[in-house]
């Protein structure tokens, strides 16, 4: 005998939608959901707790402590260097840029090659053969600016950060009058010429992630040489 033939209709469920459903609004349905889940536990979690009040605004910071106050702006040069060499740097001043150039000759001279940052002077870049920073052993760069109260040194990116970062040593020079007493006016300093990233360098790299054991040079110099110039007396 001969069966009836059935009309077999398809059953409209989320399975069928989901593979009829374009793949890019799948996943922002799913990452909408899932947004919302996530929302929705911190909502329980808060429900019952009672709401704080915003603290204000902030108070106006002090003026920092001790060297970094009326002594530290009696002479920013000398509290800078103090700090920077007790964070593992070093720091050369000269008077002017020929002493500079006397010194960097004989300095360049224990290297075999150099990145130099775009924004160094012509006459302060080392008689050194050019190579990529991730090939040099110097690296030279300009800073924007120092910070006496932390012993840091501002960069900017606008340099070339893989110059900065890359070389095993670095040489950075600043002028005298761009070293600031505290941070936050060397900050100040530079903001008519903002750079994508401004970063302190504060001596050489360290870390001691592993073992709790310091390590330099781990992410970055591992030496890192302040040349202060227009600054009395030569200390290196």
């Amino acid at each position: 005998m001969k069966r009836p033939e059935q009309t077999v209709r398809p059953s409209v469920n989320s399975g069928t939608r989901a593979s009829n459903e374009p793949k890019h609004e799948r996943e922002q349905r799913m990452s909408r959901n899932a947004r919302e889940r996530i929302l929705n536990r911190v909502r329980d979690a808060n429900r019952d707790r009672e709401p704080v009040s915003h603290p204000g605004p902030l108070p106006e910071a002090a003026e920092p402590p001790g060297p970094f106050g009326e002594a530290g702006r009696a002479d920013p040069v000398g509290s800078f260097e103090n700090c920077f060499r007790a964070a593992g740097g070093e720091v050369v001043r000269f008077a002017n840029e020929e002493a500079a150039c006397r010194w960097l000759e004989e300095f360049a001279g224990g290297f075999e090659s150099a990145s130099v940052c775009t924004g160094v002077p012509n006459a302060l870049h080392p008689a050194l053969p050019g190579v990529p920073p991730s090939e040099a052993a110097l690296g030279v760069s300009l800073a924007v600016g120092a910070a006496a109260q932390t012993g840091s040194l501002l960069l900017s990116s606008k340099e070339g950060r893989r110059s900065q970062l890359l070389p095993p040593v670095h040489l950075v020079w600043v002028q005298a009058e761009d070293v600031r007493t505290t941070l936050g006016e060397a900050l100040q300093a530079c903001r008519k010429d903002l750079p994508a990233t401004l970063a302190l360098h504060s001596g050489p790299s360290k870390s001691a992630d592993i073992g709790q054991i310091l390590v330099t040079g781990v992410h970055g110099p591992g030496r890192i040489i302040a040349a202060i110039l227009g600054a009395d007396g030569v200390r290196s």
